[in-house]
């Protein structure tokens, strides 16, 4: 059995109740077949044991009492996955489906994600089952200051920087802020994500769409193509989504499809993101209400339509994990789509993506294509430890300029290795490649 296959055998034996966690296991593991069973340097040292098995897990109760005086209890997460080339860096996500599991493999595709962008960041990620939708803004204040009260003694702005993800936004990291501030009489730069009077970045809100449109748009420039005059397919309408669609729509295309989780819009002469705001974003309200105001519009319920069963060229997955099956690769496919790039974290099924690679589709993973978000929150590290605040154009201007590099890293790297076009394998090995080496340099830890 050659090293590779028995440490994925071992992680099955061990993580068998986390399919999740698995997926993006062997998703990585197999690219790295042609880095690690060439040098036995890395069995060896056991670096991928040591890889795949996070530094520390905390899990803890998170008591906290809702607005009739009763007292509820939720789950917290977080997992401090690798520390080699920095503190660990990934994000909170509240939502009732959020486990061990999903932090895990969470946390585990962050340490290859830090590693492109270039910047001194290790692999973590948190969270809890806790949903804030419907809950009260008093509700909301109290769990996340009962989350912090047990997390605050586990971080530091040297020793794990946490940032929001779904369920947290600028509400949730002021409240957790707010909290930390308050038990360490501190204010240091421990959370990314804050609010641009008290320590935020600029572009920070914008930076996972903007360098999810960043990387495609490097690729179209190396074969002479644009964004002009394409239609793309975008899923979701959080933070991510609108603002791939704002920018994409900036650079000459037609956005035509979001999602949420009750359905899909189509609007085929292109996403009125003005009313796309006003409604996710002011309203926190549902996508059918789009359809009531442009009556061209086409709405359809999640169990009769997908973002991707209309002709496109470009496709961006910016809503979940296991979004895109291979029943809808195949429908992009022949519905014309030439491009796929992930602006969520492994919103594609591991037979999807393969089979869209085996087609002949260019197909970019989150891990480079949504690296913009934890690029700029690192950006956001160094202005908080500088004591300096930078305009939007000079973050926007370095968020361009690492997604820049981090495409061409990964297609270097995989024409270095053989696999040319490979943007999967092109990614985890220039990721792990980084990371492998620190690893070594610092001895058996």
């Amino acid at each position: 059995m050659s090293y590779v296959d028995k440490i994925i055998a071992d992680v099955e034996k061990k993580n068998a109740e986390q399919p999740e966690f698995l997926q993006a296991i062997k998703e990585v593991l197999e690219s790295l077949r042609v880095v690690v069973e060439g040098d036995s340097a890395y069995e060896k040292a056991a670096l991928l044991e040591r890889l795949v098995e996070p530094e520390r897990t905390i899990l803890f109760r998170v008591p906290w009492v809702d607005d009739s005086g009763k007292v509820q209890v939720n789950r917290g997460y977080r997992v401090q996955y690798n520390s080699a080339i920095g503190p660990y860096k990934g994000g909170l996500r509240f939502h009732p489906s959020v486990n061990l599991g999903i932090i895990k493999f969470l946390g585990f595709e962050q340490i290859f994600k830090n590693s492109l962008t270039g910047l001194p960041m290790g692999g973590g990620k948190g969270g809890s089952d806790f949903d804030p939708k419907g809950k009260s803004e008093g509700e909301v204040m109290r769990f996340c200051q009962a989350f912090m009260t047990e997390l605050f003694r586990h971080i530091t702005e040297h020793t794990d920087v946490p940032a929001g993800d779904i369920g947290v936004g600028g509400r949730e990291i002021g409240y957790l802020f707010g909290q930390y501030k308050k038990l360490k009489n501190e204010f240091v730069g421990v959370l990314t994500g804050k609010g641009l009077t008290w320590g935020g970045s600029l572009a920070r809100t914008e930076a996972t769409g903007y360098g999810l449109v960043y990387l495609v748009e490097e690729y179209l420039k190396v074969i002479g193509d644009s964004f002009k005059g394409k239609k793309v397919a975008v899923s979701g309408s959080g933070n991510v989504a609108i603002f791939a669609v704002q920018k994409a729509q900036a650079l000459g295309a037609t956005v035509v499809t979001m999602t949420d989780s009750s359905g899909v819009i189509y609007h085929e002469s292109g996403i009125d993101l003005d009313t796309i705001k006003e409604i996710k974003l002011v309203k926190r309200g549902r996508l059918i209400e789009y359809a009531n105001i442009h009556k061209d519009a086409v709405y359809k319920e999640a169990s009769e339509g997908k973002a991707w069963d209309f002709p496109v060229d470009i496709a961006l997955p910016c809503a979940t994990q296991n979004e895109l099956n291979i029943e809808d690769a195949k429908t992009l496919i022949k519905n014309g789509c030439k491009i796929v790039s992930e602006g969520a974290n492994m919103p594609t099924t591991l037979d999807a993506s393969l089979y869209l690679q085996e087609s002949g589709i260019p197909f970019f993973p989150g891990k480079a294509a949504n690296a913009g978000g934890v690029a700029t929150s690192g950006l956001e590290m160094s202005q908080n430890s500088e004591r300096l605040s930078w305009t939007f154009e000079e973050v926007d201007a370095k968020l361009n300029g690492i997604m820049v590099n981090i495409f061409h890293n990964i297609d270097d790297t995989a024409k270095e290795y053989g696999k040319a076009g490979d943007y999967i394998a092109g990614a985890n090995i220039a990721g792990f490649n980084k990371v492998a080496q620190a690893m070594l340099d610092q001895g058996i830890i």
